[in-house]
C-alpha cells in the first residue's frame, strides 16, 4: 500500500478503540485469522442514539472473526469491484468466508463497535465548531451567530456552545458602526478616553487631520505637515506669517515677597551668561527675560535648561497686595529637573490645595461598564440605548491635562519663606506668530473689548468679573490706554522695531464673531496709525509698565472665562437667526470677553546681519479658547508651522534648539541617547551593500557626539605637546619664551607631524589588522585616564557672555601675518597669549564652545558632521588657488571585518552541528562569548580610540544643526567645538586665514572649507 493510503486508514483508525479493528480494503497476510466473518459485508443497522431526539444511522464495516471460530471458513470467494473491472479478492486472489457465525461473539464485537462510535461523536476532536464541520457549500455566514441556520439535527449542539463562556460574544459599546462613532457624545467620550495616556493640545484634531503626528515629552505633536511646505514656512518666517501651537510649554508660578524669591532662585543664575531674575527693566513687569538655569551654587556646571520668565506688573487697579507673581515658562523636557531644584532651593517641599482647576475627572471602568451594559436579551437582537433622564449628566470635554491624578498635589508651599510654587502646566494656550506680518493678524483678528455701560441689561449675564472691573474708573482708563497701543500696532512694519520682550495685556471679545466668510491674507495698513509721534513713542520707549496688567494672571477670573464660554453650536445658531444673512452678530453683554497677554519675541539677537529675523508675537489666553482664536488666525492668512518648523527657525536665529543643542544639561544627554538608537536602528534596517561603511570612512560615532572624550582627548594632547617641546628645548629659558610666544601649542608644523604620528598606524593598510585592533581601544582608555585625573570636572558650555566676545574676536581674520602676538582687531580686548589663554582654561577645562560654520563654497552640511583642523598644506594650497575644494580623507581599512565573517562561519558550523547532534550538546560547545551583541558591520565594535587623531585632520567637534541655508544660499552649520583646541588652533594658524575649519559628513572622504564665527 502506497504511503498515502497508509496515512488515510491511520486517520480512519486514530480515534477507533483497540480491541476493534475495521476492514480497510487492501490486502493481509494469508495466515492472518479473521473473526466474525472476516471481510463479510453486513446491512447497516439503525440504533437509537441517546443523546438526541432523533435515530441515527450507522454503518457496520467487515470485522474479522474470533480465534475459536477460525477453523470454520470456507472456500468461497468474493470480488471486488476496482479500476478495471471485478477482480476476486483485493488482489485477484480467493479469500475463504466463514460458512455461520456466532452469534454471542459477534454481538459483542458490534457492542463495542457502536459504543465506539458514540464516544467519538460525544467528544470534539478538534477546536472547529459545529458549523464548520458542515460541507463548505452548505455553510453560511450566518450560521456563526444564528442557530436557526444550522440543520436540525445540529441545532442543540450548537446552542450548547453558544452557551459556554468560550465561545460566548464579548460586550461590546454601543460605538460601533461608523455612525454611531461619529456621533458627538461617542466621539468626546472616545477622546476623553484616548487622552488618559498622552496629553492632547486643543488644536490636536486639526493637527491631526493635516500633520504627521508624533509622541514627545508626553503630548501629541504635530511634526511636520502632509504637503511639501520647508520652503512655504521659510517664506512664511521672512516676509508673511508663520504660526505655532506652543502651548506644551510649562509654566511654573511662584508667589511671596519678591525679596524672598530673588534671594532663592539667585544661586540658580549666574550675571555671567546675561540676565538674572533682578534684571531690573523685568522685574517690573515691562518685559520678558530669559536666562540660563544650573543646580543652585554650581555655575558653570550642571546645567538644568534655558527659561523665559514674567513678573507680574506691581501697580494693577484694585491689588493692594504686598506678595509678586512669576511666571517660568521652560520646555516640557526641563520641567521635573528644574521643578525639584526650585522646590529645593525654595523651601516648598509641603503639599498644599492646588488652586488650578483640574479637568473633569473621567469615568471609572465601573462607570463606563454601566453606561454600555448591553440588555438581557438574545444575542441576535438589537440594542438599543437606555438612559434615565433624570439620572443623566452631561458628558463634558477634558480641557486641559487629561493625564492628570487628582490626588497628586501640583502646588506647594514653604513654612519659612512663605513661597507657593503651582505648576500651571496646560492651564493657558500659547500661540507663536512669526513674521512681519504678525501685527496685521493680530489687530484684525482680536478686538478689544467693549466696555460696560451701567444702562445694559445685566441680569443674565454670567461675565460678571468683567461689570465689576468696568465700575473702576482706573481700569476702565487702563483698558483705552491698552486699546490704543494695541491699534498701533497694525501699522508697524515688523515686531523687530518694537524693544524686545515688551509685553502687552489687553481684554479682547469673542473672535469668533468677526471671522470673515472666506480665508484672506491682511496686509499692513500704515492710515490706521496716523499720529506717528505716538508710533515714534512706542518704538522708543515700548509700552509703559502699567499697560502689562491683564486679568490673565487671576485664576479665577480665567476658571470663569472657560466655563462661561458660549459653544459653537449656540453661536451658529444665533448666526441663522439673523435677519440678514452674513452681517455682523451683535450679542451685547452677553459677548465673552477674554484676557490674553501679548509678549514679543526678538528673534534673532546675536550676530551682526539679519539682526530681528523671525521675531514675532506669543499670545497667551486662557484654557479652553485655544480653537476660537487659532481658526481666526488662519482665517487672516497665518500658515501653520509643527516641531520641524521649530528646529528651521532656531537654526535660521542661530540660537541653540532645545533639548538637543544642550549637550552639558540632563534632557539634551536623554535626547542624544534616543536619536543615536534610533538612527542605529535605522542604520541595520538597510542591508549591509546599501548603506555606509562607516569604519572605512573614518567616522567612529556616527549617530552620536562623544563631547566627553573630545574634550579629554584635547587635554592629553595639549598636555602632551607641552612635555615634548619642553623636552625638545635645550633650555628652560628658550622653552618658556617659546611657549610665551605659542600659546597652549609648540609650532603648528611639529603639532601637525604628531597628529600625522598618531594618525598613521589607522590609516597605514600595510600594519596587520590585529595590531590595530587591539592597540586603538588600549591608547583611548590610558588616554581616558590620564585626561579624567587631570581635570578631574565635568562636561560644560562656555556661556561667560565675556569671553565669548574675546574668542569672537579672535577668530576674526586680522590684516598681520604674524603668528607671535596676534591682536583682536576691536578695542577693549586682551591679545591672544598664553597668559590669556591659561586664565579662561583654568575657569572652564573641559567646555565647549557654540559656533556657526558658514562654507566657502559648495557643500551642505548634516548632523554629526564632523569639524577638524586644516593642515599646513591645506592652507597653502586654499591660498594658491581660491577654487580648490579640499582634500580627501584616505580609505581606512575594517579590521572588524574578518572579525564578522569568522562569526558568521562559526554560526553556519554550529548549525550544521546541531542537526546531527543533541540541542544540548550543541549548547554546551557554544562559545562562551555568543551572548554578548554582535558587532555590525560598517559600525566601529567596543571602546572608541583616540577621536582627536583618528584621521588625517585632527578633529575639533560636530555639528549639530546643519544645511543649505536659503538665507545666505549657502551651507551653513551650528555646533560645538572644544575651547582647548579652538583655543590652540587660532593660535597656530597664521592671522589672515585665522578661524578657517574643514568640515566632512559622516558618510563622505571629502572635506570642505568653512569659516568659525562666534556670535554673541
Amino acid at each position: 500500500m502506497s504511503n498515502a493510503k497508509e496515512r488515510k486508514h491511520a486517520k480512519k483508525m486514530r480515534n477507533q478503540p483497540t480491541n476493534v479493528t475495521l476492514s480497510s480494503g487492501f490486502v493481509a497476510d494469508s495466515g492472518v485469522k479473521y473473526h466474525n466473518g472476516g471481510r463479510k459485508p453486513f446491512q447497516s443497522q439503525k440504533e437509537p442514539h441517546s443523546g438526541t431526539s432523533r435515530q441515527r444511522q450507522t454503518k457496520t464495516s467487515h470485522h474479522s472473526l474470533a480465534e475459536s471460530d477460525a477453523k470454520e471458513q470456507s472456500s468461497s470467494r468474493v470480488t471486488f469491484k476496482k479500476k478495471g473491472g471485478w477482480k476476486a479478492g483485493p488482489e485477484g486472489t480467493s479469500q475463504e468466508i466463514p460458512k455461520y457465525i456466532t452469534a454471542s461473539t459477534f454481538a459483542q464485537a458490534r457492542a463495542a463497535e457502536i459504543s465506539a462510535m458514540l464516544k467519538a461523536v460525544a467528544q470534539k476532536s478538534s477546536n472547529s465548531l459545529v458549523f464548520q464541520t458542515l460541507p463548505r457549500h452548505m455553510r453560511r455566514r450566518a450560521m456563526s451567530h444564528n442557530v436557526k441556520r444550522l440543520p436540525r439535527r445540529l441545532q442543540e449542539i450548537a446552542q450548547k456552545e453558544a452557551e459556554k463562556a468560550v465561545h460566548q460574544k464579548k460586550e461590546h459599546s454601543k460605538n460601533k458602526c461608523h455612525k454611531a462613532r461619529r456621533c458627538h457624545i461617542n466621539r468626546m467620550l472616545e477622546f476623553n478616553r484616548r487622552q488618559k495616556k498622552n496629553k492632547w493640545l486643543e488644536t490636536h484634531i486639526w493637527h491631526a487631520k493635516r500633520f504627521h503626528m508624533v509622541k514627545r515629552w508626553g503630548y501629541c505633536l504635530g511634526e511636520r505637515p502632509t504637503v511639501k511646505s520647508h520652503r512655504a514656512c521659510y517664506r512664511a518666517m521672512t516676509s508673511r506669517c508663520l504660526l505655532q501651537d506652543l502651548s506644551y510649554y510649562c509654566c511654573l508660578e511662584l508667589k511671596g515677597k519678591e525679596e524672598e524669591i530673588l534671594k532663592a532662585l539667585s544661586p540658580m543664575c549666574s550675571i555671567d551668561t546675561g540676565l538674572t531674575f533682578a534684571a531690573v527693566h523685568c522685574l517690573s513687569g515691562k518685559h520678558q527675560g530669559s536666562l540660563m538655569l544650573y543646580r543652585a551654587n554650581k555655575y558653570p556646571r550642571e546645567m538644568l535648561g534655558p527659561v523665559t520668565f514674567i513678573w507680574k506688573a506691581e501697580r494693577t487697579p484694585g491689588d493692594t497686595s504686598e506678595s509678586r507673581h512669576l511666571w517660568i515658562w521652560l520646555h516640557p523636557s526641563l520641567k521635573q529637573d528644574i521643578l525639584e531644584e526650585i522646590k529645593a532651593v525654595c523651601q516648598c517641599m509641603e503639599p498644599t490645595k492646588s488652586t488650578v482647576c483640574l479637568p473633569d475627572p473621567l469615568l471609572t471602568p465601573s462607570q463606563e461598564k454601566s453606561r454600555t451594559d448591553l440588555p438581557t436579551e438574545k444575542i441576535g437582537k438589537k440594542r438599543k440605548w437606555k438612559d434615565d433622564e433624570e439620572n443623566a449628566k452631561p458628558i463634558k470635554k477634558v480641557i486641559g491635562d487629561g493625564t492628570r491624578d487628582p490626588v497628586q498635589p501640583y502646588s506647594w508651599i514653604s513654612p519659612t519663606t512663605g513661597i507657593v510654587i503651582s505648576d500651571l502646566t496646560m492651564e493657558m494656550n500659547r500661540f507663536r506668530l512669526i513674521g512681519p506680518l504678525s501685527h496685521s493678524i493680530l489687530t484684525e483678528a482680536l478686538k478689544a473689548a467693549s466696555v460696560h455701560t451701567e444702562g445694559e441689561d445685566t441680569e443674565k449675564t454670567p461675565h460678571c468679573w468683567w461689570i465689576e472691573a468696568c465700575r473702576n474708573p482706573d481700569s476702565v482708563s487702563l483698558h483705552h490706554r491698552q486699546e490704543t497701543i494695541f491699534e498701533l500696532l497694525g501699522g508697524i512694519t515688523s515686531p523687530a522695531e518694537i524693544p524686545a520682550g515688551t509685553i502687552l495685556g489687553l481684554t479682547v471679545g469673542d473672535p469668533r464673531i468677526n471671522l470673515p466668510q472666506k480665508r484672506s491674507k491682511v496686509l499692513p495698513n500704515p492710515e490706521k496709525c496716523q499720529d506717528n509721534e505716538k508710533v515714534r513713542q512706542l518704538l522708543l520707549e515700548g509700552v509703559p509698565v502699567e499697560c502689562s496688567h491683564s486679568f490673565l494672571w487671576n485664576q479665577d477670573i480665567c476658571k470663569s472665562v472657560t466655563e462661561n464660554k458660549i459653544s459653537d453650536q449656540d453661536l451658529n445658531r444665533k448666526r441663522s437667526e439673523l435677519l440678514v444673512p452674513g452681517s455682523q452678530l451683535f450679542l451685547g453683554p452677553h459677548e465673552s470677553k477674554i484676557p490674553i497677554l501679548l509678549i514679543q519675541q526678538p528673534g534673532k539677537v546675536t550676530g551682526d546681519d539679519q539682526r530681528g529675523w523671525g521675531s514675532g508675537w506669543d499670545v497667551l489666553l486662557p484654557k479652553g479658547w485655544g480653537m476660537a482664536f487659532w481658526i481666526p488666525f488662519i482665517y487672516r492668512g497665518a500658515r501653520v508651522g509643527g516641531l520641524k518648523e521649530t528646529v528651521v527657525h532656531s537654526q535660521y536665529k542661530r540660537s541653540p534648539n532645545v533639548p538637543g543643542d544642550f549637550p552639558d544639561c540632563p534632557a539634551g544627554i536623554l535626547f542624544a541617547e534616543e536619536q543615536a538608537k534610533n538612527l542605529l536602528e535605522k542604520y541595520k534596517r538597510r542591508p549591509p551593500a546599501k548603506r555606509p561603511n562607516y569604519v572605512k570612512l573614518g567616522t567612529l560615532a556616527p549617530f552620536c557626539c562623544p563631547w566627553e572624550q573630545l574634550t579629554r582627548d584635547w587635554e592629553s594632547r595639549v598636555q602632551a605637546q607641552d612635555e615634548s617641546s619642553a623636552a625638545s628645548s635645550p633650555g628652560g629659558e628658550e622653552s618658556s619664551l617659546r611657549r610665551d610666544v605659542v600659546p597652549c601649542a609648540p609650532m603648528p608644523g611639529r603639532t601637525r607631524q604628531l597628529s600625522d604620528d598618531e594618525g598613521t598606524p589607522l590609516n597605514d593598510s600595510s600594519e596587520p589588522k590585529g595590531v590595530m585592533d587591539t592597540d586603538g581601544p588600549a591608547r583611548a582608555g590610558t588616554e581616558g585616564v590620564v585626561g579624567q585625573g587631570a581635570t578631574g570636572s565635568l562636561l560644560c558650555v562656555l556661556r561667560s557672555r565675556k569671553l565669548l566676545r574675546q574668542l569672537s574676536a579672535w577668530c576674526g581674520p586680522s590684516s598681520g601675518n604674524s603668528r607671535a602676538a596676534p591682536r583682536a582687531p576691536g578695542t577693549g580686548h586682551q591679545e591672544l597669549s598664553r597668559e590669556a589663554c591659561l586664565s579662561i582654561l583654568d575657569r572652564f577645562p573641559k567646555a565647549l564652545v557654540w559656533v556657526r560654520l558658514s562654507l566657502l563654497r559648495k557643500g551642505s552640511p548634516e548632523p554629526h558632521t564632523m569639524i577638524c583642523v586644516p593642515a599646513e598644506e591645506d592652507l597653502l594650497q586654499l591660498s594658491q588657488d581660491r577654487l580648490y575644494c579640499g582634500p580627501q580623507e584616505p580609505k581606512h581599512s575594517d579590521p572588524f571585518k574578518s572579525q564578522i565573517r569568522k562569526q558568521k562561519e562559526k554560526k553556519k558550523l554550529e548549525k550544521r552541528q546541531k542537526r546531527g547532534c543533541a540541542a544540548s550538546e550543541g549548547l554546551a560547545e557554544g562559545d562562551p562569548a555568543a551572548g554578548q551583541q554582535p558587532p555590525t558591520l560598517g559600525l566601529w565594535s567596543g571602546p572608541l580610540p583616540v577621536v582627536t587623531s583618528h584621521c588625517s585632520r585632527v578633529l575639533l567637534g560636530f555639528v549639530t544643526q546643519g544645511d543649505f541655508s536659503m538665507a545666505v544660499g549657502c551651507g551653513e552649520a551650528l555646533g560645538f567645538v572644544s575651547l582647548t583646541g579652538l583655543l590652540d588652533t587660532l593660535s597656530s594658524q597664521p592671522g589672515v586665514e585665522r578661524g578657517l575649519v574643514l568640515l566632512r559628513p559622516p558618510a563622505s572622504l571629502q572635506y570642505r572649507f568653512a569659516r568659525i564665527v562666534i556670535e554673541v
